[in-house]
């Protein structure tokens, strides 16, 4: 495998920007498969899942390896609904490049900003697509403005579109200064390029310089041929284009109708032109436990293996599918793999590179290379592997929290099993689903992202897993927390066996600011203590976070430390220090003033004009705060915060106030107390 011929892409877009098609043509066009599927029609080879078919989104992120001008493309297909954002995350999290897909008519719609953001915190280079250009409506200037005011990117054009709406016919190269037109009767397989028509000369000139200046910004050799009228070598302009874009200086944006086959080839050629290999971006951080201290981990097969599972997918006949980014090294089939976090071996049985939901086996896999392990038991996402004489930490993901409850009950004594077996494998599946128990009904319940995670997943528990379960209606999942600093210690001695065990620790709580998460740190060191005594001081406060304070609720935004630890070898055992931190943790928040907190939604609505004012209204009116409006040539985007309780049903009544026409997204803001 070379790996300056291997790109790690990702294809990220607002829901409905045809992002699933583009990915569907990319497969056609370099030769995977071999008819052209259709989101519409529910045969998207990329959208396997029968839900996924039925509803027309992406759910899972599918990975798929092709290969285009004889390089290796591994490509992960993202959802585009916020509720399923744990899904970008982990994708972006393993990218090295990738395709922002826009649609011409809408522009940068509100999920649009959510992923670019996730991406820009990830460090992704990308280039755009406009995709739609066929559509009612479409404007592919208005887009790239909209690119550059919203994410104060430099969009630069690299084509333009020929026509647009029903008479978009092609595009121009602004690299190579020809026209390139596709053949409808072939399904567009072929690309032809000619000189460029008259009537567009005089705007592919304008938005050339445009181009050429951009780079010339950032390229003395370009700037001085430039400056002296000469002509620039195409070769030099691909070049410094590659380095602006990986350097993430500029964002090359092209156009096309991927479902009327228009403007794929070229962005599969800005994949291999302009994306970078895993050897071109900066070496990714790795974690000591032991030294506690961070180093850079360059990507190197030679190396010590070390990888990240960044999503596990449950197959009924191999068991957990663990997708796996390799960082360093190289791990074979058969092969014994350390799992660092969990401190467990685990026996790689076999290796699969993926094409959605088919798959081949291979022999070994290699740093800069992802594909999927069989045979993990115990993995789960945001894990790292690697060898137990070299245990080193990828940093973790970050997963925004569950903010909607529905409560769930076996039908039968004999679903009981089955469907605590079921939630165990969705929850290492999804790391935004979580399962527990009400304390005060005593009611199983799971918490998702939205209503829409959550009957999603509802459905795959009834249908897929076929468990018989009573669901109730989705509830809001509230949160606590504290509001001052407190230290606590706590004793702990029982006689166990006949033998004493006592423990003591020091705790103290400091509440966070909202949104930073829950922190644990130790600020004590003495190495007479063994390590598993401090393990199980972190698991218990772990723990502790999602046990609540006051009302059950988990715990959000506190900072734990540990300050003191009271040892005796002959009495200490990591049960009674386990206990005695928890319930240390417990008393501390206890006197620490704590607070129910609920969850605050960002709520985007896309209206047509004439309902501005009735969709305002209806939206102070149940206790939302409207924060401003962005106006467009067929519609205006209020955006407004507010609470989850007070969202329930509000699709119901903003069609019936727009007659239909309007729609809304809403994705989770920060968790505020609640009033």
């Amino acid at each position: 495998m070379n790996l300056t011929t291997t790109r790690n892409i990702g294809i990220m877009a607002h829901i409905d920007a045809g992002k699933t098609t583009t990915t569907e043509r990319i497969l056609y066009y370099s030769g995977k498969t071999y008819k052209l599927g259709e989101v519409d029609d529910g045969e998207a080879v990329m959208d396997w899942m029968e839900q996924e078919q039925e509803r027309g989104i992406t759910i899972q992120s599918a990975a798929t390896t092709t290969y285009w001008r004889d390089h290796q493309i591994n490509i992960i297909d993202t959802p585009g609904h916020v509720d399923f954002t744990a899904e970008v995350e982990r994708s972006l999290r393993v990218l090295d490049g990738a395709v922002a897909v826009f649609c011409a008519v809408g522009g940068v719609e509100p999920q649009s900003e959510t992923v670019w953001h996730q991406a820009d915190r990830y460090n992704v280079p990308r280039v755009a697509y406009i995709n739609k250009m066929d559509r009612l409506g479409a404007d592919f200037y208005a887009a790239v403005e909209e690119i550059i005011e919203k994410f104060a990117a430099v969009a630069v054009p690299i084509q333009l579109p020929i026509g647009k709406e029903g008479g978009f016919e092609g595009a121009v190269d602004l690299v190579t200064m020809e026209e390139l037109g596709w053949d409808a009767d072939q399904g567009g397989q072929n690309v032809s390029r000619g000189p460029i028509r008259p009537e567009m000369a005089a705007l592919a000139a304008e938005w050339r310089d445009k181009m050429v200046d951009a780079l010339a910004s950032h390229s003395d050799e370009i700037t001085e041929l430039y400056l002296g009228g000469e002509a620039i070598p195409v070769g030099l302009l691909r070049s410094a284009l590659r380095e602006q874009t990986i350097a993430r200086k500029i964002v090359p944006v092209l156009c096309g109708a991927s479902r009327r086959n228009l403007g794929v080839q070229p962005v599969l050629d800005a994949v291999v032109d302009y994306l970078p290999s895993p050897t071109d971006v900066p070496p990714v951080q790795a974690y000591n436990p032991k030294k506690e201290e961070h180093f850079e981990l360059p990507c190197d097969a030679g190396g010590n293996p070390l990888g990240l599972v960044f999503k596990v997918q449950y197959d009924r006949e191999a068991g957990p599918l663990c997708y796996v980014r390799m960082y360093s090294g190289v791990v074979k089939t058969a092969g014994v793999v350390y799992n660092i976090g969990k401190k467990k071996r685990e026996r790689v049985t076999r290796i699969l590179r993926m094409h959605a939901n088919k798959s081949e086996a291979i022999d070994e896999l290699q740093a800069g290379d992802i594909a999927v392990f069989v045979g993990m038991k115990t993995a789960q996402t945001g894990d790292t592997v690697g060898s137990e004489g070299w245990p080193m930490l990828l940093e973790h993901m970050h997963f925004p929290e569950p903010v909607i409850t529905v409560a769930i009950e076996p039908k039968t004594v004999s679903d009981r099993d089955k469907l605590k077996e079921t939630l165990d494998i969705l929850s290492k599946e999804d790391p935004t689903f979580q399962t527990g128990d009400d304390e005060e009904t005593g009611q199983l319940v799971i918490r998702g992202m939205g209503e829409l995670h959550l009957d999603v997943l509802v459905t795959r528990i009834l249908k897929d897993f076929k468990v018989g379960a009573k669901v109730g209606n989705p509830q809001v999942s509230y949160r606590e927390s504290i509001t001052k600093k407190v230290t606590h210690a706590e004793s702990y001695a029982r006689a166990m066996a006949g033998k004493d065990v006592k423990a003591g620790v020091t705790i103290e709580v400091e509440p966070l600011a909202r949104g930073e998460g829950n922190t644990y740190t130790k600020a004590v060191r003495n190495n007479a203590v063994p390590e598993e005594i401090y393990d199980a001081i972190e698991r218990a406060i772990t723990n502790a976070f999602g046990g609540g304070i006051a009302l059950g609720y988990p715990c959000v935004d506190i900072g734990a430390r540990l300050v003191g630890i009271e040892y005796d070898e002959l009495t200490a055992t990591p049960f009674a220090f386990e206990a005695c931190a928890s319930m240390a943790f417990d008393e501390a928040c206890r006197k620490a003033g704590p607070v129910q907190l609920e969850p605050v939604m960002k709520v985007d609505i896309m209206t047509p004009k004439d309902y501005v004012g009735e969709v305002m209204s209806l939206l102070s009116q149940r206790g939302g705060m409207i924060h401003g409006s962005d106006s467009r040539a067929a519609i205006d985007i209020v955006h407004a915060q507010a609470p989850l309780a007070v969202m329930f049903g509000f699709s119901t009544s903003l069609r019936s106030v727009s007659q239909g026409r309007a729609s809304f997204s809403m994705e989770f803001s920060h968790f505020e107390q609640k009033r």
